[in-house]
């Protein structure tokens, strides 16, 4: 593949990229779903009711009250109660002819993030280990809380300890559905940071995790490129550099609320962009030497990838009024920041 000598060839190359694509999936990111699962009466409705704030998913004493999908909107997420696992065959169960198990399985299948809630009261069973081991196999992420911790307030260090160790030391929760403990403080910015593609529907909906949002979508963009960027043949990663970069800056928009056109979107790439060409060349030659090469070229693509990021940030955040000289201002500074390691972020 011919590397881009001039501003003219990068632009006919991000031109060239499939762009409605790349924005319909950005789109899509801003529509997720949140599925809660968990063993019978761990209270997974009654966290669900205390997430939308009203009486949306039926509760009681008696197991088995959830027998299909309960969805409603919270925020940016499309919350879904579901059936618990290991019910007992009874008059709540089969006769309906509806299996519950496969019924929140579904749901797993479809979620964008997983929470396994859990009873602290009851204690954790094998069944519970082999539930968690049977979620942290597939490809969603998963969060684990252990609700009715205000049941379990003298011995809260114990029950955690024990909970831990039942499943193999992993991150837990210390929850109260019912009351509300941990909920907002704990269990949701664990969910927003649990995948990076919840972050452009956290930043849009909720500008109180924006600023968390955006950094988390530019660390991870800037750590991709790393990696990328260290492929040691010349040339061979271009396309996937500039690729990432492009959506990241879609991102960003998203997270802003800004709908830009694919025409808008390359004019803002290529002014921001300035003599990018020179600086691929520049990170495309130190892969002529080996070793230390495909580290300086890594270092030069993660970046001017933070740095694309952070100057995106602060044009949506003026209201899109920066000049194109203060873009290239901006770009420069932020990636000379980078390179010197310093944390100079939105």
């Amino acid at each position: 593949m011919r590397i881009p000598s001039t501003l003219k060839d990068l632009q006919r190359f991000v031109a060239s990229l499939d762009w409605e694509d790349m924005m319909a999936q950005v789109e899509q990111e801003t529509r997720v779903r949140l599925a809660i699962v968990g063993p019978v009466n761990a209270g997974k409705s009654t966290l669900f009711n205390t997430l939308v704030g009203r009486e949306a998913s039926p509760t009681s004493a008696v197991p088995g009250t959830t027998r299909k999908l309960v969805a409603d909107w919270f925020g940016p997420f499309v919350l879904v109660d579901t059936p618990g696992f290991g019910e007992l065959i009874g008059p709540l169960q089969g006769a309906d002819g509806v299996d519950r198990e496969q019924v929140a399985l579904q749901a797993v299948a479809h979620a964008a993030v997983v929470v396994l809630l859990l009873d602290a009261a009851a204690g954790l069973r094998q069944s519970d280990h082999d539930l968690y081991r049977r979620l942290a196999a597939t490809d969603r992420p998963l969060v684990v809380a252990l609700n009715k911790m205000d049941l379990v307030r003298r011995d809260r260090a114990a029950v955690l300890a024990d909970a831990r160790s039942h499943l193999d030391g992993t991150r837990i929760i210390p929850i109260s559905a019912k009351r509300g403990d941990g909920v907002a403080s704990e269990l949701m910015p664990a969910v927003f940071q649990a995948d990076s593609s919840l972050a452009v529907a956290v930043g849009r909906a909720l500008p109180a995790y924006r600023r968390l949002a955006v950094r988390r979508l530019i660390r991870n963009a800037a750590l991709l490129n790393a990696v990328v960027g260290a492929e040691p043949i010349p040339g061979l990663d271009l396309p996937l550099l500039l690729t990432t970069q492009v959506r990241l800056v879609l991102r960003i928009a998203a997270v802003y609320g800004e709908a830009i056109s694919p025409e808008r979107a390359r004019e803002l790439i290529a002014t921001m962009a300035g003599g990018v060409a020179l600086r691929y060349l520049a990170g495309e030659a130190a892969k002529f030497i080996p070793g230390p090469g495909w580290l300086i070229a890594a270092a030069l693509t993660s970046a001017s990838t933070a740095a694309i990021g952070q100057v995106a940030v602060r044009y949506f955040e003026s209201g899109k009024q920066l000049s194109p000289q203060q873009l290239r201002d901006l770009y420069h500074h932020h990636r000379s920041s980078a390179g010197r390691g310093d944390t100079d972020h939105p």
